[in-house]
């Protein structure tokens, strides 16, 4: 039972600074555009391995 008393608020910081993280990323636009970057993934225009000439 003692380990609960470490346990309980490490765990409430780490999901904090997840959270943060989150609205951080939302802040920053890092999903902005997810379609889009799923259609470079499967285009053959952006490649890479060099060109062979």
């Amino acid at each position: 039972m003692e380990t609960l008393t470490f346990l309980i608020p490490i765990s409430l910081f780490l999901g904090g600074v997840g959270l943060v993280a989150f609205f951080w990323a939302l802040r920053s636009r890092q999903f902005e555009d997810p379609k889009g970057d799923a259609e470079r993934i499967l285009s053959d225009e952006f490649d890479d391995h060099p060109r062979q000439d």
